[in-house]
């Protein structure tokens, strides 16, 4: 995969781009719309150009969006920018059930240096502690091998080291690998997409999976795969940010992903977990107002 080209390469053209973001945000986004598209005629294989040309007409021309989007997703297929996101969001592309792992993989990388104090400090996130709490409610006592999925920082596995024999932690993104093996708590740490994770080592005790599915869609194949990593009697613990209204998952504008608490329950229950808790919950704030989330505590039968 080539780099991500985040400028034109044409100097003029950046300079349009500049001043086409000054106009956006002073409240003209039809004036920017129409200077950053001259900027494009000099740069017109800029993927991240058509990408912001698209944000640009959103409110006000939705189909010139679509246009500028599908034109980044046709010049950038591996869809870094999500794209394909933005057009399910307006109509104009058919729901996936989980979005680009490139976008995942992009948005964390670029994201990994301010994530703690964005996350913790600005967005009231306090969501390792409560699952933290109830993992230990459920079945207080160590565990032989914790598998920390989508790891991120650590933020989840320094609450988990003081309980685990052994913690592994993966995640897509190299650049949240880089924090979390900084902070010295786990004894593995490997780079891995959880839409096609592959483990062949020993079954685990307790999976981990905290705030992670918000990026992945549809739970069915996930958690069947993570019902195999787990021994009899293991635990599985996650969060969802939960569905207001009917359906089992919906892409949100946030461009994350809802569960609703049926769709959670009957999925479980599919690969064989029972229930030992779904507690709602405040997962964050997004734009002043409150994520409602629900943290899951869910086992597996001592002869599985």
């Amino acid at each position: 995969m080539k780099p991500f080209q985040a400028t034109s390469g044409d100097l003029t053209a950046d300079r349009r781009a500049d001043f086409a973001e000054m106009l956006y945000a002073s409240g003209e986004p039809a004036a920017a719309a129409e200077l950053l598209l001259g900027a494009l005629e000099l740069a017109p294989q800029w993927a991240a150009g058509w990408f912001r040309l698209g944000e640009m007409h959103e409110a006000a021309a939705p189909d010139k969006a679509a246009q500028a989007w599908t034109m980044a997703l046709t010049l950038e297929p591996t869809d870094r920018l999500g794209a394909a996101l933005k057009l399910q969001l307006i109509g104009k592309a058919p729901a996936a059930t989980a979005p680009p792992s490139a976008f995942v993989e992009m948005l964390f990388d670029h994201y990994a240096e301010s994530f703690e104090e964005s996350l913790v400090d600005k967005l009231g996130y306090r969501l390792p502690d409560f699952l933290d709490q109830a993992v230990r409610r459920a079945r207080p006592g160590r565990f032989r091998l914790v598998l920390d999925l989508g790891c991120g920082t650590g933020l989840m596995g320094q609450r988990l080291r003081s309980v685990a024999d052994r913690l592994e932690g993966y995640d897509i993104s190299a650049a949240m690998l880089k924090k979390a093996r900084a902070k010295g708590v786990y004894d593995l740490l490997a780079k891995a997409d959880l839409q096609d994770f592959s483990y062949v080592r020993p079954k685990a005790d307790l999976v981990v999976a905290a705030d992670v599915f918000i990026y992945v869609g549809a739970l069915d194949r996930v958690i069947s795969r993570i019902a195999g990593l787990l021994a009899g009697d293991g635990l599985f613990a996650f969060s969802v940010e939960t569905l207001v209204g009917e359906g089992g998952f919906a892409l949100q504008p946030s461009r994350r992903y809802a569960h609703s608490h049926a769709y959670v329950g009957q999925v479980l229950a599919a690969n064989g977990f029972s229930v030992l808790s779904m507690d709602p919950t405040v997962i964050r704030l997004d734009r002043s107002q409150p994520v409602e989330g629900l943290a899951v505590v869910a086992a597996l039968p001592a002869n599985t």
